[in-house]
């Protein structure tokens, strides 16, 4: 391996150490393949025990692939527990908002904010054992118990919810009802959705695994 290949190497392995994210070369088309995974971390810092995604990483690296003119389309693989809504939604419009054709595949879970992020891709996939956990917006803390407070909520709610129903095929009224489910979670209002379930309410477009995927992102490049 000579000097130039070998930097090269070492630049994508920093990339994968530090930001979750690669460029492939060797398939038929150049694609970038970015990973959301832990806990999102938006404003405030996570304890560094925590496995987290930061959205201050992720926003550039989707406005550099939506601007490249090498990279032909963009992979997104999720298995996220949630965590700040305000980042969660804002690399969420990022992804809806790109003209290059992207994928999402969800690996484990994509739960809480992870809804949003799977559904922003132009199609979505699950894996058959992969999970999502669909709950009201909460938090953690101090909260002053007033009617202002308990309408921000509402109307946090309502962008996430909006943005569901805009880049998915669920109902509205059948994602509020899924929301405010008091039968399946023990300690905790909201569902539990399996791979299958999650398409069958029309939340993720596709059942599938990772040569699905791939095929899936190619045919949208060629067809551009």
């Amino acid at each position: 391996m000579d000097e130039k290949q070998k930097t090269q190497k070492e630049c994508e392995m920093d990339s994968i150490k530090e930001m979750g994210a690669v460029e492939t070369f060797g398939g038929k088309h150049k694609i970038f393949c970015l990973t959301i995974i832990g806990e999102i971390e938006g404003h405030s810092i996570l304890p560094e025990q925590s496995k987290t995604t930061k959205y201050e990483h992720i926003l550039p690296q989707l406005v550099a692939v939506e601007e490249s003119a090498e990279i032909e389309g963009l992979l997104v693989i999720l298995n996220t527990i949630g965590g700040d809504v305000e980042a969660g939604l804002a690399i969420a419009e990022l992804i809806s908002g790109m003209k290059k054709p992207s994928v999402s595949f969800v690996l484990g879970g994509g739960h809480s904010i992870g809804v949003p992020l799977a559904v922003s891709a132009k199609h979505s996939f699950i894996a058959p054992s992969a999970t999502m956990t669909i709950h009201p917006v909460r938090t953690n803390g101090l909260v002053i118990g007033v009617p202002q407070m308990m309408n921000h909520f509402t109307r946090m709610q309502e962008r996430i919810t909006d943005f569901v129903v805009k880049n998915s095929k669920i109902e509205k009224d059948k994602f509020s009802e899924l929301l405010m489910n008091t039968g399946e979670l023990v300690t905790d209002v909201g569902s539990v959705l399996s791979g299958q379930g999650a398409v069958d309410v029309g939340l993720i477009d596709s059942l599938g695994s990772l040569s699905d995927v791939i095929d899936c992102l190619y045919n949208m490049i060629e067809n551009k």
